[in-house]
């Protein structure tokens, strides 16, 4: 008869192979889209411990879907890697440990899946920092008949599945006519001008707007050189809300504010989106409390857990209103180093943190074992998925 520790003796058996995998992405960062070594080391590994791959999914080169069905009616189950790096400082934020993680919790489920029945599915999900393929994968339907979709990523503590905010990224460009700053500025439309206009009145924008928001943004272009007036100048902004629908309206008022200084300079406007963008993360908490339950089964006091405080975008937040979905976050580092920073980097790579990816990932298998097993679970998921979205 399997059990739980049927998963976690096999995890424990995989584990140096996995340590390895995790060692060897870490050791050679890849930029999103770019990820050719980790899409492929991962497709290569899934293939060797039984599943189906499909590489290039929607035609994403380094995107891919791994499947193992049991061929017994079950749920879909679903784990998700991430193995972007950032430009300059690497895996500062441990994808390598992310992919890692769901990888093994996949092999380590696999052990069971033939006697409790369904589907195991592992996503290689490129560009998570960017332009994330979680979305175009769920916009396309990916996840709509997955049950359960699992991920947990590393950190110096333990946070429960929290809220990412819904984003959008936007680029202005404006243009105007260059001319002599000194001899004959009145000759010149001042595009510069256009781009501290949207600035100003962002600022503005700020008093009235919800406390979740945020709205920020870059000059990325102001010009060639002070006794010219700029011709052409632009801004990348990113507006994010707790939510996409108030999003939604934040974003056409930071439009409608770079169209009015378009209009009060006389400059020409071009907008777009120059990243996807992202949903807000809705956390099921029935799936959300059976994985903290597998941490206070493995040893940990349930204060040691600590509430989500994620205020970032995720693209999982595209996911995670196709189907259920958590993120938690799992104790890799006893410092309390902080993400997006070098000495996570160099802390993700040592011992301790592939520990705390082998612990994280016997968490994540332990939670899709409990849903596979228990019909009753999986329907309270269910249940709370279809009240969410339904709002």
């Amino acid at each position: 008869m399997t059990t739980k520790q049927t998963v976690m003796e096999t995890i424990e058996q995989h584990a140096d192979t996995f340590r390895a995998i995790s060692r060897a992405i870490g050791s050679r960062p890849e930029l999103g889209h770019e990820e050719v070594f980790a899409s492929g080391l991962l497709s290569e590994e899934l293939e060797r411990q039984g599943f189906k791959v499909e590489r290039g999914t929607l035609g994403i080169p380094t995107a891919f879907v791994g499947e193992y069905d049991s061929g017994k009616q079950g749920p879909t189950i679903a784990f998700l890697c991430e193995y972007d790096a950032l430009p300059e400082i690497g895996h500062a934020c441990g994808h390598h440990l992310i992919c890692s993680m769901s990888m093994i919790a996949a092999v380590g489920l696999k052990s069971v899946i033939d006697e409790l029945g369904g589907k195991i599915r592992v996503y290689g999900t490129p560009a998570e920092e960017t332009k994330g393929a979680k979305v175009p994968m769920a916009e396309a339907g990916l996840f709509d008949d997955c049950d359960i979709a699992l991920m947990a990523h590393p950190y110096h503590s333990y946070e429960r599945s929290g809220e990412s905010l819904a984003l959008d990224a936007i680029q202005f460009e404006f243009t105007g006519v260059a001319a002599h700053a000194a001899a004959s500025p009145y000759e010149g439309v001042n595009a510069l001008d256009a781009v501290l206009s949207l600035f100003h009145n962002v600022n503005a924008l700020r008093q009235q707007t919800r406390s979740h928001a945020r709205i920020h943004g870059i000059i990325d272009n102001g010009g060639k050189a002070p006794n010219i007036i700029p011709d052409y100048a632009s801004a990348k902004f990113y507006v994010r809300s707790a939510n996409r629908n108030y999003t939604n309206e934040l974003t056409a008022k930071v439009r409608r504010i770079a169209e009015a200084a378009a209009l009060a300079t006389g400059t020409t406007l071009k907008m777009s989106n120059y990243e996807f963008s992202y949903d807000e993360l809705l956390t099921n908490e029935t799936l959300s409390s059976q994985f903290n339950a597998n941490l206070i089964e493995a040893g940990l006091a349930p204060e040691e857990i600590e509430s989500g405080k994620d205020n970032g975008s995720l693209d999982l937040g595209n996911v995670s209103v196709r189907c259920p979905a958590i993120h938690p976050y799992v104790k890799v580092v006893d410092e309390r180093y902080l993400l997006h920073t070098e000495a996570f980097r160099d802390a993700a790579m040592t011992e301790r943190a592939l520990d705390g990816m082998i612990f994280g990932a016997k968490m994540l298998a332990g939670t899709a074992y409990d849903v596979a097993a228990s019909s009753e679970l999986l329907e309270r998921i269910r249940a709370e998925f279809h009240a969410q979205t339904s709002k």
